[in-house]
């Protein structure tokens, strides 16, 4: 009774949604195979390289969660998805999780029926334009032609910028962000606009990065994290879990370097062993071994040691941790407890 009643308080869009979204993690693990959802290609962050292994920051992100659930990180099939189709491949089933650089907002996750579980990367909408043009700020670009990916919170935000500032401009639509570089460097729109992470990571590719400006304003929020379908908490909770261990791991000093250490015997933080399982029941709660959250530590290292290895000051995309660092270190990463 109780399911018949649940049933009908859904839209139709609601009940094909959890009909696909049912017993995930059961599938994942009958599979063997995690099914993850990433960019066509934003080097830093997913994109494959010379051998073609997927590499990046949510890249990672799906390896850590492959780890955690069946002990191992290779266990991806990366799913290349546009701004267009991306959606449509989490909700019908293609797709386990979708871990593209996409932003939480109310109509995705309210309207869409997605689940956002994390925010992996603070980011806000900016814009690139080449040096010569001699532009310094984003209101003095009245008249341009602008590149910017259909199917995206860019488009909403560009319109409403520009209407704000009463200037206009001109888009060149595109789909892809290997089709918007193409077209920006070919001169077929004076500025790209897109998340400031992905046009630094795009300026990372030029021959010559030195000749383009990513523009001082930041016109959004754009709260960017991995997402699952409604109507499968316990998938979820898994995806959401991983990532805040992965989060926790770095504020609590659990790196690649030392996670086996840590979790050969149980120490003298509590929260720790928790977090590795050699206190507490954590991991039954979820359904997984013990270990999970050391399998994903062990496999792509915490969250700073991701960053860093990814998209960092260090990396040619030399991205600073601004909001992106930890709550004690006057960012906004914040895990719940373990516990």
């Amino acid at each position: 009774m109780k399911k018949s009643v649940f049933l009908g308080a859904l839209t139709v869009a609601g009940v094909a949604a959890g009909a696909a979204a049912a017993g995930t993690l059961d599938d994942v693990k009958a599979r063997g195979t995690l099914n993850c959802g990433v960019t066509t290609g934003l080097v830093g962050f997913a994109a494959p390289d010379a051998n073609g292994e997927w590499k990046g920051f949510d890249v990672a992100v799906c390896r850590a969660v492959a780890a955690a659930v069946l002990g191992d990180a290779s266990a991806v099939e990366f799913v290349p998805t546009t701004g267009k189709t991306r959606f449509t491949a989490l909700a019908s089933g293609e797709i386990d999780m979708l871990a593209r650089n996409t932003t939480w907002t109310f109509s995705r996750d309210v309207d869409l029926k997605f689940e956002f579980v994390g925010i992996n990367y603070y980011d806000g909408q900016g814009f690139m334009v080449p040096k010569e043009l001699g532009v310094s700020s984003a209101k003095d670009l009245d008249g341009a032609t602008v590149c910017i990916q259909t199917g995206t919170t860019t488009e909403l935000n560009l319109a409403d910028f520009f209407r704000a500032n009463n200037i206009s401009y001109e888009p060149v639509p595109i789909e892809t962000n290997a089709e918007g570089n193409q077209q920006y460097l070919a001169g077929a729109c004076d500025t790209y606009t897109t998340d400031a992470s992905g046009l630094a990571a795009s300026r990372a590719t030029y021959e010559n990065p030195g000749d383009h400006v990513i523009l001082p304003e930041i016109i959004s929020k754009e709260p960017l994290g991995p997402l699952v379908r409604h109507g499968d908490n316990e998938w979820a909770d898994v995806v959401r879990w991983t990532l805040n261990a992965l989060i926790a791991a770095e504020e609590l000093g659990v790196t690649s370097a030392n996670v086996a250490d840590l979790s050969s015997a149980a120490g003298d933080n509590p929260e720790v062993n928790r977090l590795l399982g050699t206190e507490d029941t954590l991991g039954e709660m979820l359904g997984l071994d013990a270990d999970w959250a050391s399998k994903a530590i062990t496999a792509v290292g915490n969250y700073g040691e991701i960053f860093e290895g990814n998209i960092g000051e260090s990396t040619p995309i030399g991205l600073a941790r601004g909001l992106n660092a930890q709550w004690t270190e006057g960012g906004l990463l914040y895990t719940p407890p373990f516990r």
